[in-house]
């Protein structure tokens, strides 16, 4: 059988681990058309011509067809990957500078930063589930874009698209335990709740046996960025991302005082490697590509789509409608956690025995999430007021208040045109 796959964003620095995640599961992924688009005519050249060159290397037979059309590159796709970064880094960063400005981190998927991607992203992500319901209902979506949580929660709330929203942070736990244990993280599994960059996995089990508290304050002790002494408190991994609520003045100090931000080193990187790209003598990957970070994309994305493909099941965390698997959550929330994949879809894992020192603080970050959603979808400057005040980094209607103005009129070209037009109204009135 022939299998055809598109990329969305595919002038992402991300898109050659898809090639050579291609390459270790030509197996069970018999690839016969890789379809690559972009809006970005000039870096979808560059890849274009890489990946050619990129394949070979691999010893990789499938064509490879450029495309800057939705609609051309959905159509006769069995799956469809989405990495899409609407606004680019510069974007980014004023994600990251802004918030900066009144007190409040700035970081790309965590805070007012989070929620500007959020919102400039969740247009862009609907457009293209609606292409795929409307040109192409059979496909799967699956989405690596962040916030993924959030934009998850859109697609199914607004579109009728098959659909998986992946993270490779969710999967990272079994890596912490290997480290710490010394066994293979494939035999690693675990209680897992919350949401995208806000969860906690617990009851961690190696080959079905629970680990002891000993085991589990080992794993706590190489945590990269929580205090282990919270850890081994809440008896349960924070994910990284965690170290923005949990160390915030640290946090805050640390970016403020930075010299650059996180999204200026990466613009300045991702220059390097597309130049490194364009080389007609480049035909492996560069190795200024490991200084971007953000690997793992590719082994979880094709696992998932090889259970899907293969009809094999899969334990694997991801972002979905929660149901009834979060207790402490609306059933029409997006969640992350443990879930089993195949050919029939993805099913959320009923979690039990929930830590109780992470009911606060997930419940106000799912509440800010869907506020999001809906001041998104609908261009409601109040819901996406609301949405500010709401998260748990700002609280403070008087940061909330011009911090947000800022950043939506920084934003204006990528968003509901509905919100900059309220802006602007209520701006003529106070004058």
């Amino acid at each position: 059988m022939s299998l055809n796959i598109a990329i969305i964003g595919a002038g992402s620095v991300y898109t050659p681990e898809i090639i050579e995640g291609f390459a270790n599961s030509r197996e069970k992924l018999p690839v016969s058309r890789l379809t690559i688009m972009d809006i970005n005519p000039k870096r979808l050249d560059i890849m274009f011509d890489f990946l050619n060159r990129y394949k070979k290397f691999h010893g990789l037979e499938f064509e490879i067809v450029k495309t800057t059309d939705l609609v051309e590159a959905v159509k006769g796709q069995d799956f469809v990957l989405t990495q899409i970064r609407v606004g680019g880094n510069q974007a980014r960063i004023n994600d990251e500078k802004i918030p900066l400005k009144y007190g409040v981190i700035g970081q790309e998927t965590t805070g007012p930063g989070g929620y500007m991607k959020a919102l400039r992203t969740i247009p862009a992500i609907l457009e293209i589930a609606k292409a795929v319901e409307k040109y192409n209902p059979e496909a799967w979506l699956i989405n690596y874009a962040n916030p993924t949580g959030i934009l998850a929660e859109a697609v199914r709330n607004y579109t009728n698209t098959k659909f998986i929203a992946l993270c490779a942070g969710g999967m990272r736990p079994r890596t912490w335990v290997d480290w710490a244990l010394d066994v293979d993280y494939k035999d690693v599994k675990y209680d897992f709740v919350g949401l995208n960059h806000m969860n906690f996995a617990y009851n961690i089990r190696v080959n079905g046996r629970k680990i002891t508290k000993e085991e589990f304050d080992k794993v706590a002790d190489i945590h990269e960025t929580v205090e282990p002494t919270l850890i081994k408190e809440l008896n349960a991994l924070p994910s990284l991302y965690c170290q923005y609520y949990f160390h915030r003045n640290k946090k805050f100090t640390e970016l403020n005082e930075a010299q650059n931000t996180r999204g200026e080193i990466v613009l300045n990187l991702e220059k390097e490697i597309y130049e490194a790209l364009s080389d007609p003598n480049q035909h492996d990957k560069p190795e200024i590509l490991k200084n971007r970070g953000g690997g793992g994309y590719s082994e979880l994305a094709l696992d998932a789509l090889s259970a899907i493909y293969n009809d094999e099941d899969m334990w694997i965390v991801a972002n979905v409608k929660n149901e009834r698997a979060i207790e402490f959550l609306p059933y029409d929330a997006s969640v992350e956690t443990p879930c089993v994949l195949n050919q029939n879809g993805i099913t959320p894992l009923v979690q039990n025995n929930i830590p109780e020192g992470v009911y606060g603080l997930v419940s106000g970050v799912k509440n800010y999430e869907s506020l999001v959603v809906e001041a998104a979808v609908e261009g409601d400057y109040g819901k996406a007021l609301l949405a500010m005040v709401a998260h748990p980094l700002v609280g403070d209607y008087d940061i909330a208040k011009p911090m947000l103005d800022e950043m939506l009129l920084a934003n204006k070209e990528y968003i509901h045109p509905k919100l900059i037009e309220t802006l602007e109204q209520k701006e003529l009135v106070h004058k």
